[in-house]
Protein backbone atom coordinates (compact mmCIF):
# COMPACT_ATOMS: atom_id res chain seq x y z
CA UNK A 1 0.00 0.00 0.00
CA UNK A 2 1.00 3.75 -0.92
CA UNK A 3 -0.72 6.88 0.64
CA UNK A 4 0.66 10.04 -0.39
CA UNK A 5 -0.44 13.85 -0.88
CA UNK A 6 -0.10 16.25 -3.93
CA UNK A 7 3.44 17.82 -4.55
CA UNK A 8 2.17 20.91 -6.20
CA UNK A 9 2.69 23.55 -4.39
CA UNK A 10 -0.18 25.59 -5.11
CA UNK A 11 -1.97 28.15 -2.63
CA UNK A 12 -5.59 27.09 -2.05
CA UNK A 13 -6.84 29.88 -4.07
CA UNK A 14 -5.07 28.64 -6.07
CA UNK A 15 -6.30 24.89 -6.35
CA UNK A 16 -9.52 23.00 -8.24
CA UNK A 17 -12.06 22.47 -5.61
CA UNK A 18 -14.91 19.39 -5.04
CA UNK A 19 -17.98 19.67 -4.86
CA UNK A 20 -18.27 21.15 -1.06
CA UNK A 21 -19.64 18.47 1.57
CA UNK A 22 -18.41 15.53 -0.55
CA UNK A 23 -15.28 13.51 -0.96
CA UNK A 24 -14.62 11.62 -3.98
CA UNK A 25 -12.10 8.57 -5.04
CA UNK A 26 -11.51 7.93 -8.72
CA UNK A 27 -10.16 4.70 -9.91
CA UNK A 28 -7.54 4.63 -12.73
CA UNK A 29 -7.95 1.44 -15.39
CA UNK A 30 -8.07 -1.63 -13.61
CA UNK A 31 -7.76 -3.94 -16.36
CA UNK A 32 -8.91 -7.20 -15.44
CA UNK A 33 -6.11 -6.72 -12.46
CA UNK A 34 -9.18 -7.79 -10.08
CA UNK A 35 -6.54 -8.52 -6.47
CA UNK A 36 -5.53 -5.15 -7.31
CA UNK A 37 -8.79 -3.59 -7.29
CA UNK A 38 -9.92 -5.21 -4.31
CA UNK A 39 -7.04 -4.10 -2.13
CA UNK A 40 -7.70 -0.80 -3.42
CA UNK A 41 -11.02 -0.70 -2.47
CA UNK A 42 -10.50 -1.89 1.05
CA UNK A 43 -7.81 0.86 1.47
CA UNK A 44 -10.59 3.11 -0.22
CA UNK A 45 -12.74 2.19 2.49
CA UNK A 46 -10.34 2.33 5.70
CA UNK A 47 -9.47 6.35 4.44
CA UNK A 48 -13.07 7.25 3.99
CA UNK A 49 -13.47 5.44 7.51
CA UNK A 50 -10.80 7.70 9.46
CA UNK A 51 -11.82 10.65 8.14
CA UNK A 52 -14.96 13.30 8.73
CA UNK A 53 -18.60 11.73 7.83
CA UNK A 54 -19.23 13.03 4.12
CA UNK A 55 -20.97 11.83 1.08
CA UNK A 56 -18.63 9.48 -0.25
CA UNK A 57 -18.21 8.37 -4.13
CA UNK A 58 -16.35 6.17 -6.33
CA UNK A 59 -15.32 6.38 -9.55
CA UNK A 60 -14.21 4.36 -11.95
CA UNK A 61 -12.21 5.93 -15.08
CA UNK A 62 -13.18 3.14 -17.77
CA UNK A 63 -10.93 0.16 -18.96
CA UNK A 64 -12.02 -2.38 -16.64
CA UNK A 65 -12.09 -4.81 -18.99
CA UNK A 66 -9.04 -6.53 -21.54
CA UNK A 67 -5.30 -6.92 -20.49
CA UNK A 68 -5.83 -8.65 -17.47
CA UNK A 69 -6.56 -12.21 -16.55
CA UNK A 70 -9.91 -11.57 -14.32
CA UNK A 71 -12.39 -9.18 -16.39
CA UNK A 72 -15.38 -11.36 -15.57
CA UNK A 73 -15.06 -10.85 -12.08
CA UNK A 74 -13.81 -7.59 -11.73
CA UNK A 75 -17.91 -6.72 -13.63
CA UNK A 76 -18.80 -9.52 -11.13
CA UNK A 77 -17.99 -7.74 -8.00
CA UNK A 78 -18.96 -4.22 -8.84
CA UNK A 79 -22.59 -5.69 -10.04
CA UNK A 80 -23.16 -7.81 -7.15
CA UNK A 81 -20.89 -6.15 -4.58
CA UNK A 82 -20.75 -2.80 -4.94
CA UNK A 83 -19.27 -0.57 -2.05
CA UNK A 84 -21.78 -0.06 0.83
CA UNK A 85 -20.10 3.08 2.21
CA UNK A 86 -20.10 5.18 -1.62
CA UNK A 87 -21.88 5.82 -4.85
CA UNK A 88 -20.44 3.94 -7.02
CA UNK A 89 -20.19 5.24 -10.99
CA UNK A 90 -18.38 3.78 -13.64
CA UNK A 91 -17.01 5.48 -17.00
CA UNK A 92 -17.10 4.18 -19.86
CA UNK A 93 -13.40 3.59 -21.67
CA UNK A 94 -12.39 2.78 -25.19
CA UNK A 95 -12.37 -1.17 -24.23
CA UNK A 96 -15.66 -1.32 -23.03
CA UNK A 97 -16.72 0.80 -25.99
CA UNK A 98 -14.77 -2.03 -28.41
CA UNK A 99 -16.33 -5.05 -26.31
CA UNK A 100 -19.73 -3.35 -27.08
CA UNK A 101 -19.40 -2.72 -30.06
CA UNK A 102 -18.18 -6.51 -31.18
CA UNK A 103 -21.63 -7.64 -28.48
CA UNK A 104 -23.95 -5.53 -30.10
CA UNK A 105 -23.95 -6.00 -33.98
CA UNK A 106 -20.75 -4.92 -35.57
CA UNK A 107 -18.66 -8.64 -35.32
CA UNK A 108 -15.82 -7.62 -37.71
CA UNK A 109 -14.27 -5.37 -34.95
CA UNK A 110 -13.99 -9.09 -33.09
CA UNK A 111 -10.60 -9.97 -34.45
CA UNK A 112 -9.57 -6.64 -33.41
CA UNK A 113 -10.47 -6.09 -30.04
CA UNK A 114 -8.97 -10.03 -29.15
CA UNK A 115 -5.65 -8.35 -30.28
CA UNK A 116 -5.73 -5.79 -27.90
CA UNK A 117 -6.64 -7.28 -24.61
CA UNK A 118 -9.71 -8.62 -25.50
CA UNK A 119 -8.22 -12.37 -25.56
CA UNK A 120 -7.60 -12.62 -21.98
CA UNK A 121 -11.44 -11.06 -21.12
CA UNK A 122 -13.00 -13.92 -23.42
CA UNK A 123 -10.78 -16.69 -21.44
CA UNK A 124 -11.58 -14.86 -17.91
CA UNK A 125 -15.87 -15.86 -19.45
CA UNK A 126 -14.45 -19.52 -19.95
CA UNK A 127 -14.14 -19.41 -23.58
CA UNK A 128 -10.89 -21.76 -24.77
CA UNK A 129 -8.36 -19.52 -26.61
CA UNK A 130 -7.89 -22.64 -29.08
CA UNK A 131 -11.57 -22.09 -30.12
CA UNK A 132 -10.82 -18.63 -31.36
CA UNK A 133 -7.52 -19.58 -33.55
CA UNK A 134 -8.95 -19.67 -37.05
CA UNK A 135 -12.28 -19.40 -35.90
CA UNK A 136 -14.70 -17.22 -38.30
CA UNK A 137 -16.31 -14.11 -36.51
CA UNK A 138 -19.84 -15.46 -36.69
CA UNK A 139 -18.42 -18.70 -34.87
CA UNK A 140 -16.68 -15.91 -32.29
CA UNK A 141 -19.70 -13.66 -31.64
CA UNK A 142 -21.76 -16.16 -30.93
CA UNK A 143 -19.30 -18.11 -28.61
CA UNK A 144 -18.99 -14.50 -26.56
CA UNK A 145 -22.84 -14.01 -26.60
CA UNK A 146 -23.19 -17.63 -25.12
CA UNK A 147 -20.67 -17.25 -22.38
CA UNK A 148 -20.96 -13.51 -21.34
CA UNK A 149 -24.24 -12.52 -19.00
CA UNK A 150 -26.43 -10.52 -20.42
CA UNK A 151 -26.38 -8.41 -16.94
CA UNK A 152 -22.78 -7.72 -17.44
CA UNK A 153 -23.15 -6.14 -20.76
CA UNK A 154 -26.32 -4.17 -19.61
CA UNK A 155 -23.78 -2.88 -16.75
CA UNK A 156 -21.40 -1.62 -19.21
CA UNK A 157 -23.58 -0.06 -21.35
CA UNK A 158 -25.29 1.71 -18.90
CA UNK A 159 -21.49 3.20 -17.62
CA UNK A 160 -21.34 7.39 -18.18
CA UNK A 161 -18.99 9.28 -20.38
CA UNK A 162 -17.89 11.72 -17.67
CA UNK A 163 -18.42 13.01 -14.00
CA UNK A 164 -18.19 16.63 -13.17
CA UNK A 165 -17.37 16.97 -9.43
CA UNK A 166 -16.86 20.84 -8.76
CA UNK A 167 -13.78 22.25 -10.56
CA UNK A 168 -12.72 18.45 -11.64
CA UNK A 169 -14.08 16.57 -14.65
CA UNK A 170 -13.67 13.05 -14.47
CA UNK A 171 -13.50 11.02 -18.05
CA UNK A 172 -11.31 8.04 -19.40
CA UNK A 173 -8.91 9.70 -21.76
CA UNK A 174 -9.38 13.14 -21.67
CA UNK A 175 -10.94 15.98 -23.68
CA UNK A 176 -10.22 17.64 -27.40
CA UNK A 177 -8.64 21.25 -26.71
CA UNK A 178 -10.46 24.06 -27.72
CA UNK A 179 -13.96 22.38 -27.35
CA UNK A 180 -16.35 23.55 -24.56
CA UNK A 181 -16.53 20.63 -22.19
CA UNK A 182 -20.12 20.39 -22.31
CA UNK A 183 -19.77 19.99 -26.32
CA UNK A 184 -17.11 16.52 -26.33
CA UNK A 185 -17.80 13.69 -28.25
CA UNK A 186 -17.49 10.18 -26.66
CA UNK A 187 -15.25 9.06 -29.03
CA UNK A 188 -12.41 11.99 -27.81
CA UNK A 189 -13.76 11.17 -23.94
CA UNK A 190 -12.51 7.51 -24.62
CA UNK A 191 -10.18 7.58 -27.43
CA UNK A 192 -8.06 10.99 -27.39
CA UNK A 193 -4.52 10.86 -26.55
CA UNK A 194 -1.41 13.32 -28.38
CA UNK A 195 -3.75 16.31 -28.61
CA UNK A 196 -5.07 16.44 -24.57
CA UNK A 197 -1.43 15.22 -23.76
CA UNK A 198 0.37 17.95 -25.31
CA UNK A 199 -2.14 20.78 -24.10
CA UNK A 200 -1.08 23.29 -21.25
CA UNK A 201 -3.94 25.84 -21.64
CA UNK A 202 -6.84 25.35 -19.40
CA UNK A 203 -10.01 23.09 -20.21
CA UNK A 204 -12.00 24.70 -17.88
CA UNK A 205 -11.75 22.07 -15.88
CA UNK A 206 -9.08 20.02 -14.17
CA UNK A 207 -9.61 17.11 -16.21
CA UNK A 208 -9.15 13.64 -14.19
CA UNK A 209 -8.03 10.82 -16.70
CA UNK A 210 -6.61 7.90 -16.84
CA UNK A 211 -5.63 5.31 -20.87
CA UNK A 212 -1.96 6.75 -20.59
CA UNK A 213 0.07 4.67 -18.87
CA UNK A 214 2.60 6.42 -16.75
CA UNK A 215 4.78 4.88 -13.97
CA UNK A 216 4.13 7.40 -11.82
CA UNK A 217 1.02 9.74 -11.41
CA UNK A 218 0.72 12.72 -13.57
CA UNK A 219 0.13 16.25 -12.42
CA UNK A 220 0.04 19.32 -14.44
CA UNK A 221 -2.18 22.63 -14.04
CA UNK A 222 -4.58 21.47 -16.16
CA UNK A 223 -4.92 17.54 -15.65
CA UNK A 224 -4.15 14.05 -13.50
CA UNK A 225 -3.42 11.22 -15.15
CA UNK A 226 -3.87 8.08 -12.79
CA UNK A 227 -3.14 5.11 -15.09
CA UNK A 228 -0.17 2.95 -13.22
CA UNK A 229 -0.57 0.46 -15.59
CA UNK A 230 -2.27 -2.08 -13.14
CA UNK A 231 -1.62 -4.99 -15.61
CA UNK A 232 1.34 -4.01 -16.71
CA UNK A 233 3.42 -2.41 -13.81
CA UNK A 234 1.00 -4.04 -10.91
CA UNK A 235 -0.02 -0.72 -9.37
CA UNK A 236 -3.42 0.67 -9.36
CA UNK A 237 -3.89 3.94 -8.07
CA UNK A 238 -6.41 5.97 -6.73
CA UNK A 239 -6.62 9.71 -5.93
CA UNK A 240 -9.17 11.42 -3.32
CA UNK A 241 -10.75 14.68 -4.13
CA UNK A 242 -12.13 16.78 -1.17
CA UNK A 243 -12.00 20.41 -1.24
CA UNK A 244 -8.95 21.67 -2.09
CA UNK A 245 -7.44 18.39 -0.64
CA UNK A 246 -5.66 15.65 -3.24
CA UNK A 247 -3.89 12.69 -2.45
CA UNK A 248 -3.51 9.46 -3.85
CA UNK A 249 -3.73 5.79 -2.55
CA UNK A 250 -2.38 2.70 -4.28
CA UNK A 251 -2.25 -1.18 -4.24
CA UNK A 252 -0.82 -4.14 -6.07
CA UNK A 253 1.66 -7.27 -7.29
CA UNK A 254 -0.91 -9.29 -5.26
CA UNK A 255 -2.38 -11.14 -7.86
CA UNK A 256 -5.27 -12.22 -5.38
CA UNK A 257 -7.07 -14.85 -7.54
CA UNK A 258 -11.01 -14.01 -7.48
CA UNK A 259 -13.26 -16.02 -4.91
CA UNK A 260 -15.29 -18.83 -6.55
Amino acid sequence: MKFFRSKRGASDADRPTGTPGRRLYAIGDVHGCYGEMCQLLDLIEQDHRARAPKDCFIVFLGDLVDRGPHSKDVIRHLLEQPPEFADLHVIKGNHEEMMLRCLSGEPDLILQWLQHGGNTCARSYGIDPSRLVDADVETIEHLLLSHIPRSHIAFLDNCVDSVRFGDYLLVHAGVRPGVPLDRQSGQDLRWIRKEFLDASDPFGATIVHGHTITQSVTETPVRIGIDTGAYKHGVLTAVRLEGTERSFLQAGSSRIAPKD
